[in-house]
């Protein structure tokens, strides 16, 4: 097994390559949730503003179901998007909490 020496500004310290991908793949996983939240937040602000868009024509009244209809997919789509991001990041939150074993309780 190999062994990786990271250089901090503030202190110099050997660390396993395998906790390094560990912890690489854990940061990858949650900017990429992240992301995910704001491409909900984007489709939803777009559902927003095309319903407040179609509610404004005037001339074509038939049309304020589809956007009382996006308002509605706007707001499905925003709650499933921090739904999902709560719901991995308390998934990350437990990986990453250490683990306590017996032998750190009895020292």
């Amino acid at each position: 097994m190999r062994r990786v020496k990271l250089s901090n500004p503030f202190k110099t310290r050997i660390i396993d390559e395998k906790l390094i991908r560990e912890h690489l793949a854990l940061e990858r996983t949650k900017l990429a949730n992240e992301r995910t939240l704001l491409a909900y937040i984007r489709a939803s602000l777009y559902l927003l503003i095309g319903g407040l868009a179609l509610l404004q024509i005037k001339e074509y009244p038939e049309l304020h179901w589809l956007g009382y209809g996006a308002f509605s997919v706007s707001i499905i789509f925003l709650s499933v998007g921090i739904i999902r991001y709560i719901h991995l990041n308390r998934k990350l939150t437990r990986l990453l909490r250490p683990e306590t074993t017996s032998e750190n309780n009895e020292s």
